[in-house]
């Protein structure tokens, strides 16, 4: 059985005074990451320079555009271009570690991402963007903002999000594939925006291979938990492998109503069950299966919220709930990348450490390596890192489980 959810409305918005006398009121603010609306604005169109625009944006000017949208576009390459050139330069200077790479790597992409939010685009009430060759751009935005309300009235996004809602809604139609899920045309994943998409699929694969845990008890029925299911790619992997009675959870409604969008289309609704919660639904499991973020720093937008995980919470929350979830014989799979002691994140024994803290003993372990394409380019400020990388996934059991004859 599968619960009904709705699909999340829009989220909280601001107001923008706009610099145009012909406006009667001001707009609303949309943003994703929640940046609160730009101090200063002024009217930017096909006759402004790229050279001016790039200076406005460094000093924290806004930049509404008034004139063709394709222009609009080929403005914000001409900033990217301008934001990148720093970050060439800065090659030069020593790195003295990993870490030290990782931070200067996130503050700079900081950096050019809030110079390049600073081109903004207006929307009507009902989504439409009245600009010269602008695209239709109001079901991407109804599936990012929810349903438009004309009662609103206008609105103003960056540039830079509208393309990202934009790229989302092809990813949604086009889906990607997952080889684990079996053959074409049954096989693929349709990630809504704001919700991570499987695109590295090692991690999806060792699911498909690991030898799932035999009960104790062979007239009870095997129930599995999907902890933080995202887009349903796990639980449908599992229920793919006989797995008849699946609990996903998951606290983002936007990652529960697409995770059920994605089971109805792969046709395995009826064998999973989506809960709205953080970590642990209600009851036992005889395998529990968990792929939290991996890494341990603070996401500064929601999409972030499926690669960092501050503080190893989600980790840690996982780690010391399981014993407790576990049905007699059960296992609980845990599913990480070793990128974070590559980067100095974290220390190579924490993981280790975590585990024998929380009662639990490693049953065996599948690594795999990444195929992603930042794993082999050399140019990437985190390739020495990415390059080593590994993703495992550790079979876990507490201490009490131990089973005879099982070799450690």
């Amino acid at each position: 059985m599968q619960s009904s959810l709705p699909v999340s409305s829009s989220v909280p918005h601001s107001f923008l005074a706009l610099p145009d006398a012909s406006e009667a009121s001001p707009s609303i603010w949309r943003s994703e990451r929640g940046a609160l609306p730009p101090k200063r604005v002024t009217i930017a169109d096909d006759t402004t320079t790229a050279d001016t625009a790039y200076r406005l944006a460094c000093e924290g000017t806004a930049l509404l555009w008034r004139g063709d949208f394709q222009n609009a576009r080929q403005m914000l390459q001409a900033l990217a271009r301008r934001a990148d050139k720093p970050a060439k330069k800065s090659k030069s200077l020593t790195v003295h570690s990993p870490s030290e790479a990782f931070h200067l790597h996130r503050q700079a992409q900081a950096q050019r991402a809030r110079v390049l939010s600073m081109v903004l685009i207006p929307f009507n009430a009902d989504y439409g963007i009245a600009l010269r060759r602008a695209p239709d751009a109001r079901l991407a935005c109804t599936e990012a903002w929810g349903p438009s309300d004309v009662a609103d009235g206008p609105s103003v996004a960056s540039l830079r999000e509208l393309l990202g809602l934009i790229s989302a809604h092809e990813w949604r139609k086009k889906g990607v594939e997952i080889a684990a899920l079996g053959e074409p045309p049954n096989n693929r994943i349709h990630p809504h925006y704001g919700v991570f998409s499987p695109v590295r699929g090692e991690y999806v694969g060792l699911v498909a291979v690991a030898p799932l845990p035999a009960p104790t008890d062979a007239h009870a029925s095997f129930r599995a938990f999907d902890i933080g299911t995202g887009t349903g790619v796990l639980s449908a992997v599992l229920v793919r492998r006989g797995v008849g009675d699946v609990v996903a959870t998951d606290h983002d409604p936007r990652a529960l109503a697409c995770a059920q969008k994605n089971l109805a289309r792969l046709g395995v609704a009826g064998q999973v069950h989506l809960v709205k919660t953080d970590l642990f639904p209600e009851g036992l499991a005889n395998l529990i299966v968990c792929n939290p973020p991996w890494l341990p720093a603070r996401a500064s937008s929601p999409i972030e919220h499926a690669v960092y995980d501050e503080d190893s919470r989600m980790l840690l929350g996982f780690l010391r709930g399981l014993t407790a979830h576990l049905a007699p014989g059960g296992e609980g799979w845990l599913i990480m990348s070793d990128l974070a002691e590559h980067l100095g994140l974290r220390s190579p024994d924490m993981l280790a450490q975590a585990i024998d803290a929380a009662g639990l003993q490693v049953l065996g372990r599948i690594d795999a390596r990444p195929v992603h394409p930042k794993a082999c380019d050399a140019s990437d400020p985190l390739h020495a890192a990415r390059s080593l990388e590994v993703t495992s996934l550790w079979r876990l059991a507490p201490y009490k489980n131990t089973r005879a004859g099982l070799s450690l």
